[in-house]
């Protein structure tokens, strides 16, 4: 187990290392990066509206960055053998292999193992795999964690004769198990056929600023933008052809291919909700999420958080609560100024009975009200 806990470790710390960086173009530069082969430009850290993009780790709580968010999952996964070995295993098939094709191949395979052992529960020969088994070795052995999820179920390795032949080799054996016991495989079984990989939670990073006139100046970092160094240079390029391009007449097919391809380009959202006091209410979102995720974003840092409101996007779109189209689909990405106002009826409901609305936000998020500069 150490030794694959080891190489499990070797094969993050080499994709980390392969990981390549993506940087928008921008002013103020202060210092070059190398990527590609091309100098792309990078400013001061300090100046962006947001730090970066986060991530919140679903094992450990931990707040990651991308790069680290991976090797963290896979370590804090391995680690997991110690509590719950099964559950360890399965998260390792389900995380540690890319192709999923291949993964619902060895999970149907190990799920008919199981299912021939608890049907013939006295048979030996069904309790035995032959690791240079053909099936075996094409869908079952290369997957990641696959046999540390039959040894957590009380596969054996041992060396065995070859019948007919003056020679060994490696299989895999299941003792003789109790009827209760086949029932809990079973169990195990589903949970396998049922597991998905883990995904980092998106930190959102809430943030709340005093009124500002600079609530629609963003200064956004390069992660939130889906670009390789030679795009970002062809984008500098057309900067200049943009007024020729919009006075052309374009079909509407025209229209929304280049509508789909500037979606294309942002990973995240900065959204910022200009509230009636004035303040702003500041959460990161990945672009395709659906607008009912900023609403309950919002209504989860508000005091009262039952009373119904209204979302404005800029331009006086109205957005509604239970919309099903993507952030980046209303325009809203790579970054938006909204303006939130309380619904009229249930406002003049509360006036009337003498109530109000004094404090918008929950206390937490005011102790660390900010000013953007």
């Amino acid at each position: 187990m150490h030794r694959r806990f080891q190489e499990s470790l070797d094969n993050v710390d080499k994709n980390i290392a392969q990981i390549c960086h993506k940087r928008h173009y921008n002013e103020n530069v202060i210092e070059c990066e190398i990527l590609s082969g091309a100098c792309v430009p990078q400013k001061d850290p300090s100046c962006f509206s947001v730090p970066g993009v986060f991530f919140i780790c679903p094992l450990t709580g931990k707040t990651l960055t991308k790069t680290e968010k991976e090797m963290h999952i896979k370590e804090a996964i391995l680690m997991r053998f110690s509590e719950d070995a099964i559950e360890a295993s399965i998260m390792m098939i389900h995380n540690f292999n890319k192709d999923k094709e291949k993964v619902k191949a060895a999970v149907d395979i190990i799920s008919k193992y199981i299912e021939n052992i608890c049907k013939n529960p006295t048979e030996e020969k069904y309790r035995k795999i032959k690791l240079s088994n053909k099936v075996f070795q094409e869908n079952v052995s290369g997957i990641e964690g696959s046999r540390e999820y039959l040894q957590a179920l009380g596969f054996e390795s041992t060396t065995l004769p070859v019948d007919g032949e003056d020679r060994t080799e490696e299989f895999l054996v299941l003792p003789a198990q109790e009827s209760e016991a086949l029932e809990q495989m079973k169990a195990h079984v589903e949970r396998l056929q049922k597991g998905e990989p883990l995904r980092a939670k998106l930190a959102r990073q809430p943030q709340v600023f005093r009124p500002s006139q600079h609530a629609t100046h963003f200064q956004l970092p390069p992660d939130f933008y889906n670009l390789t160094a030679e795009e970002l240079k062809r984008e500098q390029q057309q900067k200049s052809e943009v007024v020729e391009r919009n006075a052309m007449l374009r079909t509407k097919a025209m229209r929304e291919k280049e509508e789909q391809r500037e979606r294309r380009k942002y990973n995240y959202a900065l959204l910022r909700v200009r509230l009636p006091d004035g303040n702003l209410l500041q959460g990161t979102f990945l672009a395709w999420e659906r607008v009912a995720a900023l609403y309950q974003f919002v209504r989860d840092s508000l005091v009262n958080d039952w009373q119904p409101f209204e979302l404005m996007a800029p331009g006086g779109q109205k957005l509604k609560d239970d919309e099903e189209l993507a952030l980046n689909e209303c325009n809203l990405a790579p970054a938006a100024l909204l303006t939130f106002s309380w619904d009229a009826a249930v406002q003049a409901d509360i006036a009337a009975a003498g109530g109000k609305t004094a404090v918008l936000l929950k206390a937490a998020l005011l102790e660390n009200i900010k000013t953007l500069s």
